[in-house]
């Protein structure tokens, strides 16, 4: 009873740790949005850490800008002021303005009661001012049979000369010193579509660059506590048909094929691809001596078979080909192939610290072609759920190492991800940036703003999709 408890308690704990680490990575996410938003002189209205209702929320009083906790998760956000404006409602309509024509009238007509000037040519040549008043309505109606009487003669106007003629394209009405102040207007400088496009593309990469960054930073301390972890091979068929010095041995630990690195097992794997039986394949490996320490050797292995692989994690032509034994256990037979970690010297480290970030890299770009071209399922992918479950798994099997590992891989995903030009995401945000900096003009905002909307819907549906089918 006792043991279940603690079983059970313990994988609560590696659940939560797993989301402590989701957290982590996206809280740094939206940090380097921040950061760099702060620095650029945007104005932020909310930084948020999940989604959903909030826990716990803080505004400042000097910048407005609050500080929240959610109750899911899952996500977060860094809401700058005019992420969304839509153009329509950026554009205001200019107040209207009564602007003298090229004769001497009125753009526009006044209303009534309110004067308006008009220049007519006067005698000898020169130009008079008149300044007209309308009647009121009820003056200008005339009843039928009602006599209206000649009007009299007006003296003419006194001669002005023309160069002194200045009429205002706005004549105050009466009562207008007394009208109030127009309001001030409203300081948009901050506000995120009003910045210069270059400035919007460094705060849109911000938050992969941090993630990128932390995932460096978790990847040196792994290789320089732990060491990389390597295919190690567990035990070889021996063959007549392939002579022992062709062949690979127990406890080798590859490095390398034909000079490219074994970072990750697709390396392996398509490093391989294509190859033909008796082939002839060229590797560095770490071989165990005698006393048992390891010292590095290229040898060259003859192939068993051909290597045909289909996709990143398709293995079932590669060990064959490579003599790999198998071993049976129960009804079941299990290649002789593990993993093990090596460490390296500091500046070897420091080098396969950017290289093992790099192939995580290909490796996302590499199981997203092969989605899109049919080469796996969908069912090979996870969501936020998927990666909780793994992470805790993960790092209940190995400990602080499985952390270090899980968070690394989780923010190398992130960092590639966000960038991809999937609608709602920071890549195609930086599209549309571009597209406007190309243009000198934007795409409609609203139409901004729709296609985002629809791909943040098409995220989560998806999210759930293929969380779900790993549980069908």
């Amino acid at each position: 009873m006792a043991n279940n408890l603690l079983s059970v308690w313990g994988t609560i704990g590696s659940v939560l740790l797993a989301i402590l680490i989701l957290l982590i990575m996206i809280t740094i996410h939206e940090f380097g949005h921040y950061v760099v938003g702060k620095i650029l002189k945007f104005k932020i209205d909310e930084f948020s850490i999940g989604f959903g209702p909030a826990l716990f929320k803080k505004k400042r009083k000097k910048s407005d800008e609050i500080f929240a906790l959610r109750l899911i998760p899952l996500g977060g956000y860094c809401a700058f002021a005019g992420e969304d404006e839509l153009e329509e409602e950026r554009k205001k309509k200019p107040k209207k303005k009564r602007k003298t024509k090229d004769d001497g009238t009125m753009s526009e007509d006044a209303p009534s009661g309110e004067p308006f000037a008009e220049i007519k040519e006067g005698e000898n040549g020169t130009e008079e001012t008149i300044l007209l008043t309308p009647a009121p309505e009820e003056a200008q109606t005339r009843t039928e049979g009602e006599e209206v009487s000649e009007p009299t003669a007006k003296e003419p106007a006194p001669e002005i000369p023309s160069e002194e003629v200045s009429i205002s394209s706005e004549i105050p009405s009466e009562g207008a010193e007394n009208a109030p102040a127009p309001p001030e207007e409203k300081d948009t400088s901050g506000l995120f579509t009003h910045k210069k496009p270059w400035q919007r593309i460094l705060v849109l990469l911000a938050g992969a660059f941090m993630n990128y960054l932390l995932a460096l930073f978790l990847i040196l301390i792994l290789l320089a506590s732990y060491g990389q972890s390597l295919i190690k091979v567990g035990g070889v068929e021996a063959v007549e048909e392939v002579p022992a010095e062709y062949s690979l041995r127990a406890d080798d630990i590859l490095l390398s094929v034909n000079g490219k690195g074994i970072y990750v097992p697709a390396d392996l794997y398509f490093g391989l691809n294509g190859k033909k039986e008796g082939d002839i394949v060229k590797f560095s490996l770490l071989r165990k001596q005698e006393e048992g320490s390891y010292q590095r050797q290229t040898v060259e292995v003859m192939l068993r078979g051909d290597v045909k692989v289909k996709n990143s994690s398709d293995y079932h032509t590669v060990w064959p080909a490579l003599g790999i034994d198998v071993e049976e256990r129960g009804d079941i037979g299990y290649y002789m192939i593990g993993t093990t970690y090596h460490r390296f010297g500091f500046f070897e480290t420091l080098g396969r610290t950017f290289m093992y970030s790099f192939k995580i890299s290909g490796s996302i770009f590499r199981v997203v072609g092969e989605l899109l071209t049919g080469k796996i399922g969908i069912k090979t992918l996870g969501g936020p759920v998927t990666t909780i479950s793994t992470t805790s798994q993960v790092v209940a099997a190995n400990g602080f190492r499985g952390f270090l590992e899980m968070a690394a891989f989780i923010g190398v995903n992130l960092a590639v991800v966000n960038l991809m030009p999937i609608p709602a995401l920071d890549g195609s945000k930086i599209v549309f940036t571009i597209i406007e900096w190309i243009r000198k003009k934007p795409i409609s905002r609203k139409v901004e703003a729709i296609i985002h909307a629809v791909g943040i819907v098409f995220l989560f549906a998806f999210a759930i999709v293929v969380d779900v089918l790993q549980f069908v």
